[in-house]
């Protein structure tokens, strides 16, 4: 079942890395890709105490890593379409994020996520918004 999990997080990191992103369906991948990873941070808040929780934090903060890693990096593409102010943003709100994910790690508390979630949710719907 993990060796299941890892590959459905690699297969949504490579559809993330593949598809076109002007179009209709790149920003759905995106917005999808974002919406998932903040799902299974809600899903972490809000089971806290549960068994499995440290497994679910450490694989739900890897990726979430790994997709603001990707994210960070099609930002300081200088092709990016995107304008300048816009993907200035979008560095300084990863730069957040890695923080926020760091702290996490080292410091585990539920309400820590929060940020990372709202962030996630708010760039889904601003890329919902822009198809």
């Amino acid at each position: 079942m993990h060796m299941n999990t890892h590959s459905a997080h690699q297969n949504g990191i490579n559809a993330y890395l593949s598809v076109e992103k002007t179009t209709l369906s790149g920003r759905e991948t995106e917005a999808r890709v974002l919406t998932k990873a903040a799902t299974q941070l809600k899903y972490c808040r809000d089971n806290w105490n549960a068994n499995d929780r440290s497994q679910k934090l450490h694989e739900a903060l890897t990726y979430n890593q790994r997709i603001w890693s990707l994210i960070q990096g099609e930002m300081l593409d200088e092709n990016n379409p995107l304008p300048k102010q816009v993907r200035e943003n979008i560095l300084s709100m990863s730069i957040l994020i890695d923080k926020r994910i760091f702290n996490v790690m080292a410091y585990p508390a539920p309400e820590k996520l929060n940020i990372i979630i709202n962030i996630n949710l708010n760039l889904a719907a601003g890329l919902r918004g822009s198809a």
